[in-house]
């Protein structure tokens, strides 16, 4: 069941580092037109010539593209950092990225310098980075194993709760305007304090204390009271059982990960999953709604409001998520999502082609649009996280968080760099490509990838295992080599007092 300790942890952790991940994503579309000319202004005042237009844009274009960035080398930072501090003590760490950031955006203005604007962007990245693998892993590794699909979604439930927050903050009646804009940009700090001030009073997560640190006690206090019970000795034996497992393993580095053949089937899944949630057009699709609502002859003025209600959308369909991944389990959503997106993208294709020619077929696009962002909200977007967390042992996650969260970030970064090039030569047949990647990925998920729903990490690593050829180290031995649960001591105690 699910438990005030767990749920609160789940929340903490999710609003102090996820929602502001999807806060920074959003947050500069709004103020634009304003923070350029605060640029053009700064520039002005410092050489007393105006700002050339392409300097201009190659100064927006970084303002934009360093968060991906960041977010990049946050993800290499993964495996040392959580390897080093645990989960929640980099998770606490972490909020010193956002605060500092958060503190010099506040006052870019004030300072009269945009250079701290781009820089603050990257730091902002790297946090998003750290933030957007480590609280899955610290979630997933938290929940009991019928809730962990559920609590693994929140993260993203979050990040989606953080793009619609900070487009309705930017509206221009309220912070997405010539004065407001710093304080938008500084909100962002907010939500960090409230984890700092929070995070410290829960429990690190179990299977680090017990498998990493091996403080068994410590591990077993902290099942019991995220689980709301005394009896924690199944799980404690679960988590002996892994590390028996792993032990002749060793602790697995982001090279040794790429070698090692027991573990070849879950890199190349997450690795597809990770590529085809961003390579599947989100961020283009997002970037177009805007145009696509335009020429449906919605008003200028309007527009601002309707992105409030795609984002807004975006979360019921992720809060969906939440609750139904338990029963429909983690495969069926990412099928449903990419074959949704993918025909999304193709019926999108068409409608903007014969949009000048037939009256109706703006309508029609707008329905694409919602129909697309439904899809990657069920599945495409929250499940691939979940699933590194279940597709891996302790020793093997942090590496492949690391290795998941590169590739989801530099595939953001080049669909950033590429997409309005692509729309430059290609126009609307820029769906198109969106549409084979989700059509590829869907194919791959239906061969490869198994459900994992209420299964032990040790199950799914068994199903694993027999793709990859190779055996599981468990066996009777196992059994033997379990240091005795208590009910077990007590037996062995009464029985030899007899």
């Amino acid at each position: 069941k699910m438990t005030l300790p767990l749920a609160l942890v789940a929340l903490i952790s999710a609003f102090g580092s996820s929602f502001q991940y999807g806060y920074n994503v959003s947050v500069i579309n709004s103020p634009a037109p304003y923070m350029q000319d605060f640029y053009n202004r700064t520039y002005l005042e410092r050489t007393g010539v105006p700002m050339d237009r392409g300097f201009q844009t190659l100064l927006w274009s970084l303002t934009v593209s360093m968060f991906p960035l960041g977010g990049l080398f946050g993800s290499l930072l993964v495996w040392p950092m959580v390897n080093n501090c645990g989960r929640k003590g980099t998770l606490l760490i972490n909020n010193l990225f956002s605060i500092a950031a958060a503190i010099l955006m506040g006052t870019s203005e004030l300072a009269k310098t945009f250079e701290v604007i781009i820089l603050s962007r990257v730091v902002m990245g790297i946090f998003a980075g750290l933030a957007s693998n480590v609280v899955p892993m610290f979630l997933g590794e938290m929940s009991p194993k019928n809730l962990r699909g559920a609590v693994g979604v929140v993260p993203q439930l979050f990040i989606t709760i953080g793009i619609l927050a900070a487009q309705i903050l930017g509206l221009s009646s309220i912070l997405g305007n010539a004065k407001g804009w710093p304080v938008l940009l500084g909100l962002t700090g907010i939500p960090s304090l409230v984890q700092l001030l929070t995070l410290p009073f829960f429990p690190e997560s179990p299977r680090y204390l017990l498998i990493q640190k091996g403080t068994e006690e410590q591990a077993r206090r902290a099942l019991q009271r995220l689980r709301g019970w005394q009896d924690v000795d199944e799980e404690i034996q679960e988590m002996y059982q892994e590390n028996r497992s792993e032990k002749e393993e060793g602790h697995f580095s982001v090279l040794s990960l790429f070698t090692f053949r027991g573990l070849r089937w879950q890199l190349i899944s997450i690795i597809v999953m990770m590529a085809g949630q961003q390579l599947s057009g989100v961020n283009g699709v997002f970037y177009y709604a805007d145009r696509i609502f335009e020429s449906a002859g919605v008003h200028s003025s309007s527009i601002q409001y309707v992105t409030v209600s795609i984002g807004a959308i975006n979360v019921v369909m992720t809060l969906l998520a939440v609750f139904i991944v338990e029963s429909l389990g983690r495969r069926i959503l990412l099928l449903a999502g990419f074959v949704l997106c993918s025909a999304s993208c193709a019926v999108l294709t068409l409608a903007l082609n014969l949009q000048s020619t037939v009256s109706w077929m703006s309508y029609l696009s707008i329905v694409c649009v919602i129909a697309y962002i439904i899809g990657h909200a069920i599945g495409p977007s929250p499940i691939p996280a979940v699933m590194i967390t279940e597709m891996f042992l302790q020793s093997s996650r942090p590496a492949a968080f690391m290795v998941g969260g590169s590739v989801h970030w530099l595939s953001n970064f080049t669909v950033g760099l590429l997409f309005l090039y692509m729309e430059a030569g290609l126009g609307p047949y820029s769906f198109l490509i969106f549409c084979a990647i989700c059509v590829a990925t869907v194919l791959f998920i239906f061969f490869i990838v198994p459900e994992t729903k209420n299964k032990t990490f040790m199950e799914i690593n068994r199903i694993m295992a027999k793709r990859n050829r190779v055996e599981v180290q468990e066996s009777k031995e196992l059994k033997d080599s379990y240091p005795l649960s208590r009910q077990e001591e007590k037996k062995s105690l009464s029985s030899s007092e007899m």
